[in-house]
């Protein structure tokens, strides 16, 4: 499964030591997680490993004893069901203490799972959990099990949603997420479709994401990849617009004119400053 991963499309592969892992499997999980670090050829790819929650007896060790062993390889630490600031403190600092003891160059981040009505509701204090804080993920399951309803399925939101409730479900947990998230710079990720076979779904769940703000989507199968990367991917359309709305704004600096227009509609700052991010999305990339 991780040799999979490892030769994967996908920009971020998670190993994973929580749910997939029954508790007496958990020591092995580890010893697995390990040997896969060290042996494989991740290139490019951002390597996560996500670790038990803070209120289980796995937690610690899941840390210690991973990141020891090779930590040199791990780019992000993920924090299930993080229901307050202080466990993202708890594993900041035994990063901290890790790094020292081991002389690690490389700080380890740590994206943090907002999966419960308790995380949800300190979402913000949570999203000012320091330098190591890279992203927030909303996890569907748990939520849903949290705040005491069923999902209509195992794919998550944007399936059959609208047969229970007059629109989006989610919308309320994720926007607030999002929220916290680009207040404190950090990066927002969607949920996982678990139904692999419905790309169609897929794209209108990671599309609806997107549209909210979220700079990215789980997938749980190789097959989900490339539907996601072209629904968070800019297209050549989005891109020759974003240069367009640029190259007009530096011409009018140059001329000394305060207002443009693009394609007969007026283009206000905030239209530029979307421009500018998505110019610079697609340069990271590598697409211009």
């Amino acid at each position: 499964m991780h040799g999979k991963a490892a030769h994967s499309d996908a920009d971020v592969v998670m190993l994973d030591l929580e749910d997939s892992v029954p508790p007496d499997k958990k020591v092995k999980a580890r010893t697995t997680v390990i040997k896969s670090l060290a042996d494989m050829d991740w290139g490019r790819k951002t390597v996560a490993v996500r670790v038990n929650a803070c209120d289980t007896r796995f937690a610690y060790k899941d840390v210690i004893h991973v990141v020891e062993a090779a930590g040199q390889r791990i780019d992000v630490l993920v924090i299930p069901k993080v229901n307050c600031l202080k466990e993202i403190h708890f594993f900041s600092c035994l990063l901290d203490g890790i790094q020292m003891e081991k002389n690690m160059t490389q700080d380890i981040r740590i994206q943090a799972s907002i999966e419960t009505a308790q995380g949800l509701e300190a979402v913000s204090s949570i999203a000012g959990g320091g330098r190591r804080l890279h992203s927030l993920v909303f996890g569907i399951a748990d939520y849903s099990a949290s705040i005491g309803v069923g999902l209509t399925s195992v794919s998550g939101h944007g399936e059959s949603d609208d047969e229970h409730y007059p629109g989006h479900r989610w919308h309320y947990p994720i926007s607030k997420m999002v929220a916290a998230a680009k207040a404190n710079n950090l990066l927002a990720i969607d949920a996982t479709y678990g139904d692999f076979k419905n790309l169609e779904g897929l794209r209108q769940s990671a599309a609806m994401a997107h549209a909210m703000g979220c700079d990215g989507k789980w997938v749980i199968h190789p097959a989900q990849i490339d539907t996601v990367n072209q629904v968070f991917t800019p297209s050549e359309q989005e891109i020759a617009r974003a240069r367009a709305i640029i190259e007009a704004v530096d011409i009018a600096e140059i001329s000394g004119r305060g207002a443009i227009a693009i394609e007969g509609k007026m283009v206000d700052q905030a239209t530029v400053r979307l421009a500018r991010l998505l110019w610079e999305q697609a340069s990271h990339l590598g697409l211009v």
